[in-house]
């Protein structure tokens, strides 16, 4: 595989970055994870941060070096994670679940396949046009969908940011799937929090990545989401891929050019922001450390496979 990417997350206007993003591939696979915590639930930060983590990890785990089943895949670790937040509440004794959104792509055999839960999105750019994007669990996407408002309202409705799909919750996600899509020379794939994807039309975040690599294009999108938000920008980030074969050149940058070639059969690369930090104390207790963190993912990793969800 030949590939250029590109992730990065910022705070925007925000005290806390509740936002987390990782990737990993082997030798033939790729995963890419984004997550965006709920600010309205306790711990959105700590709710993302397990999801990327957990998925990142299986797909370690189990890509040998391609995965048997990309949907079954996705749809079995986000099964897990979802119910990795229940028992993370259960644990520290929360009185309520933390709660995230979730997008999530695999790539291998030329060819994506992705899931979502929430108003994370992933999009498919290719030859000057949107091949493929999410649909937002959302109130506002609902009204849309049914005429009630439109596309210009939707970026000012009061409720813009209430999701009906999130992992955490009381309920199982709604989990939307996509087909295989077949992926083309010079595809770009965007998975996205709605800090990033709020700011811009479609037509506005393909001309961004027409406009030059991926270390250029996807800085500058953030930086005039951020310049749009001002004072309410949300938390936003995003990777970026830009599919097959494409040269290292100094468009896309060297650092951003991967070829997996190089892999053993057993290897694997990843990336993951791994900054956690809480905006306040759990229920009077210390913010947890990273430390403590990791050690509480560990544990709930041991409870999954005592129930036969890993």
């Amino acid at each position: 595989m030949e590939f250029s990417i590109f992730q990065e997350t910022r705070r925007g206007a925000r005290k806390v970055n509740q936002d987390r993003l990782g990737y990993v591939y082997t030798r033939d696979a790729v995963c890419l994870v984004v997550a965006d915590g709920m600010g309205g639930h306790i711990g959105g930060e700590i709710a993302a941060h397990i999801v990327v983590r957990l998925l990142i990890e299986r797909f370690e785990n189990e890509a040998k070096p391609t995965l048997p089943s990309p949907v079954l895949f996705l749809q079995r670790a986000i099964d897990a994670a979802h119910a990795a937040l229940g028992d993370y509440a259960q644990r520290f004794s929360l009185p309520d679940t933390p709660r995230t959104t979730c997008v999530a792509c695999i790539i291998q055999d030329d060819a994506a396949y992705w899931a979502h839960a929430g108003d994370s999105r992933l999009y498919l750019l290719r030859k000057g046009a949107v091949q493929a994007r999410t649909r937002d669990h959302s109130k506002v996407q609902y009204l849309l969908d049914n005429g009630v408002i439109t596309p210009d309202e939707a970026g000012r409705h009061p409720d813009r940011n209430k999701v009906f799909s999130c992992l955490g919750g009381a309920f199982e996600p709604n989990v939307d799937f996509s087909p295989k899509m077949a992926l083309q020379h010079d595809d770009v794939l965007v998975l996205c929090t709605d800090g990033m994807w709020s700011a811009f039309g479609d037509g506005e975040v393909v001309r961004a990545f027409e406009a030059g690599g991926l270390q250029q294009s996807t800085p500058a999108l953030l930086n005039e989401a951020e310049r749009r938000g001002g004072a309410d920008c949300d938390n936003l980030s995003v990777i970026a891929l830009r599919w097959s074969g494409i040269p290292p050149t100094w468009a896309d940058g060297i650092g951003t050019h991967t070829q997996t070639q190089t892999l053993a059969l057993g290897e694997f690369s990843s990336q993951m922001d791994r900054t956690v930090t809480l905006a306040e104390p759990l229920t009077g207790r210390p913010a947890l450390s990273d430390i403590e963190i990791e050690k509480a993912i560990k544990e709930i990793q041991e409870t999954l496979k005592r129930h036969g969800s890993s």
